[in-house]
């Protein structure tokens, strides 16, 4: 079983870029989006052999996430229970019965750090709380955009990056607390080795120089990890900042 998430940044903008030719081609069984910065209705476009489900920000134009689904879930939950970190469209949990798949835009610390305590003293603890109350239940795979580097080897220059958004000590730090409420990185499962990244800025031609980050994740339960078949990255899919990746697991 084939799952993919992409942070696409505007699904409205991607849609004439490639996105459906590339849903058809990866040909997934579970498809997550996030940055769809749109509502439902503003979209026009049927996602074929898909049942579409969207979270999105009360901001329009902001953040979301989706979720397209070949198989129906049991149910889809938007958010994490909790107001104050609800209102961006940042969570949404389909369950699918053995387990829950969690698609996730973790909050940006923002230039200047601005957003940084919010993000690893109360966002981090919430949604590490959400994930640990799912795995009371059944095993849970979450994908998405981490918008943290969590190792040296996940960003090119990380030197240069110390301080700056994404690869500072409390959010790499933050990270570490998430994977040890019981998670795997799926894709250090299989590549132990560096210069696979999934985000490149727009500036100095970063992408074709291969400058990135490695910023989006499929972990899973520590449970799941004997079912993985491969965890893979698609830098050469173009349309965002952002590239697909994605996991085979038996389910």
């Amino acid at each position: 079983m084939k799952l993919i998430s992409w942070n696409v940044n505007g699904i409205r903008s991607i849609l004439g870029k490639g996105l459906p030719s590339y849903l058809e081609s990866e040909n997934a069984e579970i498809v997550c989006l996030q940055e769809s910065k749109a509502r439902p209705e503003q979209v026009a476009h049927s996602f074929e052999g898909y049942h579409a489900y969207w979270n999105s920000a009360v901001k329009p134009g902001y953040s979301g996430t989706v979720i397209l689904t070949r198989s129906e879930p049991r149910s889809v939950t938007c958010g994490i229970g909790q107001p104050e970190h609800d209102n961006e469209g940042r969570v949404i949990t389909a369950d699918f019965g053995d387990y829950y798949l969690v698609n996730v835009y973790t909050p940006n610390s923002q230039r200047e750090l601005t957003r940084l305590d919010y993000r690893t003293r109360s966002w981090t603890p919430a949604f590490v709380s959400f994930l640990s109350d799912l795995q009371k239940s059944k095993p849970v795979i979450f994908c998405g955009d981490m918008n943290v580097a969590h190792r040296e080897i996940d960003l090119a220059r990380p030197r240069e990056n110390m301080r700056n958004a994404g690869f500072t000590v409390e959010e790499r730090d933050a990270f570490d607390r998430v994977l040890d409420a019981g998670f795997v990185d799926t894709f250090r499962q299989f590549e132990k080795g560096g210069g696979h990244y999934t985000w490149w800025s727009y500036q100095s031609g970063a992408r074709a120089r291969n400058i990135g980050w490695r910023i989006d994740y499929f972990c899973v339960s520590s449970s799941l990890t004997p079912q993985l078949r491969t965890a893979f990255i698609r830098p050469d899919v173009p349309g965002s900042d952002h590239c697909p990746v994605g996991i085979s697991i038996d389910l």
